[in-house]
């Protein structure tokens, strides 16, 4: 059964037909209105009554009649509908509308939150960062905030940043010391040379003791251009070491360096009836200055003879180990302390303070050798022994010749 013609109160319209034979239409239906009937199911827009249409065309729709159990007939119908589409339009356009808004509101939601979990999230940063602000050289302590404390993530920044405090504190006051013990070292030679040249200058004096004050002023001069020398090579050594300086290398032979050493020191050994012993198992080669190693050398085997008793011996071996060449400096000397060892590298540093400026040198020799050996990739290790003397043991990556 077909119902009859709906009086739809909304301008959609729909025609139902079977075949050609037109058996329920609206009453708005547009005459003009045209399908191809081959396809199944067809869509079509168009203008009716100067409004937009969306049309939905169906072929072959089966008849169910409920009075008919099954049905008598396989006849179809063809069914047409359309309906406006600017009322979709509106609701499509509102409904975008109404999700920019929402989207919007949810964006803002989102970045005030997102800016206080941030702010929240860096809050234990800034504080540590305020308390690093403090860090000055008279306050080297950072007393990391307990907020940054309780965050795991920051603990390994906190930890290095305390590592790196301690480091530099260490340097700073080895800077500061330095200065103080280079202006000590410094105001001594020049004091007494001032007060020599004065001594000339209170009375007149005869040609000889004009000729030896003068003399004494030029060993005052000497000594203080040593003591400059001695600075500028420690800190020319401590920049290679750093890196901050580069300089074009040549293969040298270590034991070259040390025969060299040996020989500019067979005079004061002599002096001192200290015999000298040089023991090469191998050739070995690195690139380096031969001036550098050579000064190495001199200050080891200098303190090894200053502090061999008399008729003892100073020996000098070089071998390779661990793919490394090793060069040892040995005495039979009274030792160091356990308590100086970790200290004999210090700039300024005697190992015996009753040792006078005049036969203890300036107590930089040791600190030149290490930077120069650092400055290699190398490393100096001491070893010692009350009173059975020390060995000086440095290292330095060689080839075997």
């Amino acid at each position: 059964m077909v119902p009859p013609p709906l009086d739809l109160s909304h301008p959609d319209f729909y025609e139902i037909r079977k075949d050609t034979t037109v058996l329920a239409r609206s009453p708005n239906w547009p005459a003009d209105l045209t399908f191809d009937n081959t396809k199944p199911r067809a869509y079509r827009s168009l203008m009716s009554s100067g409004l937009p249409y969306r049309a939905l065309h169906l072929n072959e729709v089966p008849i169910l009649d409920r009075e008919e159990a099954p049905p008598s007939s396989s006849d179809t119908l063809i069914v047409v509908y359309a309906e406006p589409t600017l009322a979709l339009r509106k609701q499509v356009l509102a409904a975008g509308v109404y999700i920019a808004l929402a989207s919007l509101i949810l964006l803002g939601a989102t970045v005030l939150l997102a800016l206080w979990g941030i702010r929240r999230g860096l809050l234990p940063l800034q504080l540590l960062a305020a308390e690093a602000a403090q860090i000055s050289s008279q306050n080297w302590e950072l007393r990391a905030p307990p907020n940054a404390m309780r965050v795991e993530e920051l603990k390994p920044l906190t930890d290095a940043m305390g590592t790196m405090l301690d480091r530099l504190r260490q340097s700073f006051l080895q800077q500061r010391e330095f200065l103080g013990n280079a202006a000590h070292e410094l105001k001594t030679p020049v004091a007494i040379l001032k007060s020599t040249l004065q001594s000339l200058l209170q009375k007149p004096r005869t040609a000889a003791e004009y000729e030896a004050g003068l003399g004494q002023a030029l060993e005052d001069m000497e000594r203080l251009e040593k003591l400059l020398h001695w600075m500028l090579r420690l800190a020319r050594a401590e920049q290679w070491a750093q890196g901050a300086l580069q300089r074009d290398l040549e293969e040298i032979e270590i034991s070259n360096t040390c025969e060299e050493a040996i020989a500019g020191l067979r005079g004061l050994a002599r002096s001192r009836n200290i015999n000298l012993e040089l023991k090469a198992e191998s050739s070995l080669v690195c690139k380096a200055d031969p001036e550098d190693l050579e000064l190495v050398w001199v200050n080891l085997l200098e303190n090894a003879i200053r502090y061999s008793p008399a008729g003892g011996t100073v020996k000098v071996s070089i071998s390779r180990h661990n793919g490394r060449g090793t060069v040892v400096v040995e005495d039979h000397g009274p030792g160091i302390p356990d308590k100086d060892l970790p200290h004999i590298f210090e700039r300024f540093r005697r190992a015996d303070p009753s040792r006078t400026r005049e036969s203890g040198g300036f107590g930089l020799g040791l600190a030149i050798a290490k930077a120069l050996v650092e400055a290699y990739g190398g490393t100096i290790t001491p070893e010692s022994t009350l009173g059975q003397g020390t060995r000086m043991m440095v290292m330095l990556p060689s080839e075997r010749k």
